[in-house]
């Protein structure tokens, strides 16, 4: 269920994803990629890996609950190297926060979901 909360008591810095579902590729549910955020001053930064990506980076920027980032990571199967740029939408649910992710590389837009991992 989605909750109501200020834009501004949102904070990503330290806070990991799990990715539950992408239009790129079938997810592992017992393996899912984990993102790792950083934030200050209305910059994000992070790291990622799992599923199908060997390790992956990531920088951008934050106004309210819009994310905008550049990405690169290494693809386990292949070892090739993929970018791309990705606009995401912060929303809050009872169960944490959930990343809505529209996302293009080399080969078109696609969409993910990650939800925060609590610890």
């Amino acid at each position: 269920m989605a909750i109501s909360q200020p834009a501004s008591d949102i904070d990503l810095d330290g806070l990991r994803f799990a990715m539950v579902s992408s239009t790129a590729s079938e997810v592992d549910p017992s393996s899912p990629t984990v993102f790792e955020y950083h934030e200050r001053d209305g910059m994000v930064w992070g790291e990622y890996e799992g599923d199908t990506v060997r390790i992956g980076r990531f920088v951008g920027t934050r106004v309210e609950r819009r994310i905008s980032i550049s990405f690169t990571h290494v693809v386990d199967a292949t070892g090739e190297v993929v970018g791309g740029a990705a606009e995401s939408r912060i929303e809050l649910h009872d169960e944490g926060l959930r990343l809505v992710e529209d996302f293009r590389t080399a080969d078109g837009d696609q969409v993910s979901v990650c939800t925060e991992i609590r610890a």
